[in-house]
């Protein structure tokens, strides 16, 4: 698998949890789609491409396909916009669904981006709806009457910690709320099944474990059942039931194509159908199991040789692909280590993070990281001016 991504000389990358790496035939397909669809075709692309498929229908083709990955039927997921944007999408659908109740129920893990799109939705609808954020430990005992819908990330942008998606869905459930979970750091990383867990929505991106490319567009899941019960805010004309029809006025389009909303990204499309290509040799229960045993092995060499870290994720199987460390210069032990070719990041106020994916790092990389961390600490490389100062992106 190593052989289908371009990885730089001398570069140990531990940051694929947030942008994956160029997938070797992810350039070939652009390139064709410039050339040879957008360059020969011009709008006929739409309808007929290279291939005798046109770019319009791959949103829910290439959805379909990222369904394979998270237990989805087909039918169910659909590809565009962003991941904010679909957060707005699914949480104004289902706070519609729960008219009578008011409380949308998140946890301090969360990524921010959910929360901020939370808190403006509200300020929207300007109906009463309060957004409570309690600590993730805490989320099963916050679920009550009160809440129409919980908004969980599955797995812990700093930390790694993992939510039980089925068991907190069905506490959702059981309590009248509908559930919606962000897969954003889920999906390419480990085994999920949204169909098993009875996840009313879900959303993710597509630039970290999937590997599409910077601002690869994101996705969305609609249980099947709840599709046509559907009325979008952010009523696009790509999800109206005939957008060609040129109707004044809106009218859904049919199952999952109503969370469509603008034109479709068609070279970030293309990458992302590349990228996809990869995961059908993928066996999820091993890239789990492998996962395991590298994040594993770090952590263990990290808590041996440096003493100064620590330990930001669970130490157990409750974790995602990903290992965390505290030190409260981590921005700067960060920028020494990248300084050395070992690319992590660093997540305020203090933690250095680490993404370990199967597909491209191995034992010989985990080791060589572990001894330069110890290196750069020991040695408090990072106290220079230049690892200090912060860059925009961190």
């Amino acid at each position: 698998m190593r052989r289908r991504f371009h990885l730089p000389d001398g570069v140990i990358y531990l940051d694929g949890n947030s942008l994956g790496p160029l997938p070797v035939a992810a350039a070939e397909r652009v390139r064709r789609t410039i050339e040879d669809e957008w360059g020969q075709l011009l709008i006929r692309g739409w309808n007929t491409g290279a291939d005798g498929e046109g770019w319009m229908g791959w949103p829910t083709r290439l959805g379909d396909r990222i369904g394979r990955l998270i237990g989805a039927p087909e039918g169910s997921v659909v590809v565009g916009d962003t991941l904010s944007i679909k957060v707005f999408q699914v949480l104004d659908a289902a706070l519609k669904m729960r008219p009578d109740r008011r409380v949308i129920l998140s946890d301090s893990g969360n990524f921010p981006t959910d929360l901020y799109m939370a808190e403006g939705l509200i300020a929207t609808l300007g109906q009463g709806h309060e957004l409570r954020v309690v600590a993730p430990e805490d989320v099963a005992t916050a679920i009550d009457e009160a809440v129409a819908v919980t908004l969980l990330t599955q797995v812990d942008y700093r930390t790694g910690r993992m939510h039980d998606m089925a068991a907190l869905t069905a506490l959702a459930h059981d309590h009248g709320a509908l559930a919606i979970w962000d897969l954003a750091h889920s999906a390419g990383a480990h085994e999920v099944d949204v169909t098993a867990a009875n996840a009313d929505f879900a959303i993710g991106c597509t630039y970290k474990y999937l590997n599409a490319g910077p601002g690869a567009p994101a996705f969305v899941h609609v249980r099947p059942d709840l599709q046509d019960r559907i009325a979008p805010a952010l009523s696009g004309w790509l999800g109206h039931a005939a957008p060609f029809a040129f109707d004044p006025s809106y009218r859904p389009g049919p199952g999952i194509e109503r969370m469509r909303v603008g034109t479709p990204p068609v070279l970030q499309l293309a990458a992302l159908d590349a990228a996809l290509d990869i995961w059908d040799d993928v066996d999820m229960p091993a890239l789990r199991a492998r996962s395991l045993e590298l994040s594993g092995r770090f952590f263990d060499g990290v808590s041996e040789l440096c003493p100064s870290l620590m330990p930001a994720s669970p130490a157990d199987q409750t974790c995602g692909s990903q290992v965390s460390f505290r030190h409260d210069q981590g921005y700067a032990v960060m920028q020494a280590l990248i300084a050395r070719g070992v690319i992590g990041d660093f997540r305020a106020p203090d933690i250095l993070r680490f993404g370990f994916t199967p597909l491209f790092i191995g034992e010989s990389e985990v080791d060589a990281a572990v001894s330069h961390l110890a290196q750069v600490l020991t040695t408090r490389e990072w106290d220079q001016p230049q690892f200090l100062a912060r860059k925009a992106v961190t």
